[in-house]
């Protein structure tokens, strides 16, 4: 009989202690994806993503960039005159529309 009521007793304590252990891991979880969730924002805030898109794609346009160069069937010479090429009529065309737009101005063709 005794020994029964020691068991039982035993048993009893080991249920309870289970079920706080249980608690309080709940507890603990619950606050650790808290912590979790609060660190995620701090990060990576939701309001705010024009920024950092902005700079994935400068990025991806630099890295394309330089992936192409350094995979350009072309002569590394032939590639930098190429550019330069390019920038200069990039410029030119700036340039011929900048003048354009200012020569309507002052001509008083180009106001509404």
């Amino acid at each position: 009989m005794k020994l029964d009521r020691l068991l039982k007793s035993l048993l009893k304590t080991a249920v309870y202690l289970i079920d706080q252990t249980s608690e309080q891991v709940e507890r603990v979880s619950d606050r650790a994806s808290d912590v979790v969730s609060e660190a995620k924002q701090a990060v990576l805030p939701d309001d705010h993503h024009t920024l950092r898109h902005a700079l994935s794609f400068a990025a991806g346009i630099g890295l394309g960039v330089g992936v192409g160069i350094l995979l350009a069937p072309a002569s590394g010479a032939e590639v930098r005159r190429s550019i330069g090429e390019k920038v200069q009529d990039i410029g030119e065309a700036i340039r011929d529309q900048f003048s354009i737009d200012t020569k309507s101005e002052a001509s008083g063709k180009g106001t509404a």
